[in-house]
Parts: C-alpha cells; sequence; structure tokens
C-alpha cells in the first residue's frame, strides 16, 4: 500500500516561510490529484491546496490564496506547499493526500483516499 510522509513542519514567527514536503512511496503519476490538508484540535480537517497530477491545474482555499503554492516534482516523488506570509491562524497540523480516482479538483477531504500522518506548522504573533 503507497504510504506518504510529510516533513518540513516547524515553529516560525508570523510573516515567515515554510515548505512542507510529501514523499511518496511509489510513482506520484499514479495519482489523479493531490492536496494539503489542514486540522486544528476540535475542528474538521480542511482544504487548503489541491494539484491535477496531468496538468498541474491548481485550487486553493481563499484563506490561503496567493500565500501558498502546491506543486509537484515527479522524479522525487514529492509533492510540495510553499508557505509565505504565514499567519497565526496558519498554525495547525498539515496533512498531504492522494486519490486515483477522479480527475477532478475537491478540497473536500471525504474525496482522497490516501493520507500521510501530518506534520505540525506553528505560527506565532
Amino acid at each position: 500500500q503507497v504510504q506518504l510522509v510529510e516533513s518540513g513542519g516547524a515553529s516560525v514567527q508570523a510573516g515567515g516561510s515554510l515548505t512542507l514536503s510529501c514523499t511518496a512511496s511509489e510513482d506520484i503519476s499514479n495519482f489523479r490529484r493531490m492536496a494539503w490538508f489542514r486540522q486544528v484540535p476540535g475542528k474538521a480537517r480542511e482544504g487548503v491546496a489541491t494539484i491535477s497530477m496531468a496538468s498541474e491545474h491548481t485550487d486553493y482555499d481563499i484563506s490561503v490564496k496567493g500565500r501558498f503554492t502546491i506543486s509537484q516534482e515527479k522524479v522525487k516523488n514529492m509533492l510540495t506547499l510553499q508557505m509565505d506570509s504565514l499567519k497565526p491562524e496558519d498554525t495547525a497540523m498539515y496533512y498531504c493526500a492522494a486519490d486515483d480516482r477522479s480527475w477532478l479538483l475537491t478540497l473536500y477531504a471525504t474525496y482522497y483516499r490516501t493520507w500521510g500522518q501530518g506534520t505540525q506548522v506553528t505560527v506565532s504573533s
């Protein structure tokens, strides 16, 4: 079974930047879409950014648009999330997700079949 492993989470000051990485145990070209989600305790997991593995079209939640960039590095079997201008409200556990069933981009967690274990991002004011 394919595994996704996130890394890059850290504690940063507001206004800073972080790059999250998600490494897959198999060729990410096997997926049709991948995404980043985040979750804080007591709240539902929310979609942050998603990318089509074929067209590289992307979609972002309004709260991160213009600040976060999702990209793929097929040679490294890696998905990345560049996060700039970080805010305290970006504090969360960030998860990588993948799906091989549909090309439609979505930020709804229920549509993704494979998940990583998460990496913590903490932004202090």
